[in-house]
């Protein structure tokens, strides 16, 4: 069997989940477009410059979800994937997953996007297996807007690859394994990986790409 691994942002979406939630979340005016604009585009463009601490990055975005609970904010989460992510998935990036489906690859998305912002993306992309940030509740249920984890994030992506092919008693080392990314950021899980390939590549991991004669694809 072969491991095919698949970032989101950027990858599969032709944007970043986390600034379409929160820009998505102004717009309904849950957050405050005059003081959360600003701050959402400097973490964006410190992440894709990757010199954002991973904690911060993680921080920043769950807690926008804080003080609610799922079943509160679902009908929001619903509206957002119709609205903000099904429109921005390439036909082209469809097709590569599905091309590994129907070859009966294990697929499995990788992304450092939180969990809850992330599911809906995957089953529409009929990708079964999810890692992702995970969220904390409190003991009422209620986001508290903190992480809990390994952040699936850089190293921890690796981490988190480990220890959830251990869960099902396999290793990485077993597998033909393929990982598409865009950022410098995943950069420790192509390296990882059999087959790197660069997707809609940052000029970081374009230069890296190139220099290594990875694999590089433009959705």
């Amino acid at each position: 069997m072969k491991l095919a691994l698949f970032d989101l942002d950027h990858t599969l979406l032709a944007g970043d989940s986390d600034v379409l939630w929160c820009e998505f979340l102004m717009r309904q005016r849950v957050l405050d477009p005059a003081e959360f604009a600003a701050r959402n585009a400097d973490m964006e463009a410190r992440y894709q410059a990757g010199t954002v601490e991973a904690q911060a990055f993680a921080d920043f975005y769950v807690g926008t979800l804080a003080g609610r609970t799922p079943q509160q904010w679902e009908p929001l989460r619903q509206a957002f994937l119709a609205e903000e992510i099904v429109p921005r998935i390439p036909a082209a990036a469809q097709e590569l997953v599905n091309r590994h489906l129907d070859e009966g690859d294990l697929v499995v998305m990788t992304t450092a996007t939180n969990r809850f912002i992330t599911e809906l993306t995957a089953l529409y992309l009929g990708i079964e297996h999810l890692l992702a940030t995970e969220t904390e509740l409190d003991g009422a249920g209620v986001f508290t807007g903190r992480t809990c984890g390994t952040l699936n994030m850089r190293e921890g992506k690796v981490t988190r690859l480990h220890e959830w092919l251990a869960a099902r008693g396999h290793a990485l080392g077993k597998f033909s394994s393929i990982a598409y990314s865009d950022s410098i950021n995943d950069l420790p899980l192509l390296q990882a990986v059999t087959r790197p390939v660069a997707v809609n590549a940052d000029p970081r991991l374009a230069a890296i790409a190139g220099g290594s004669g990875w694999e590089m694809l433009h959705f």
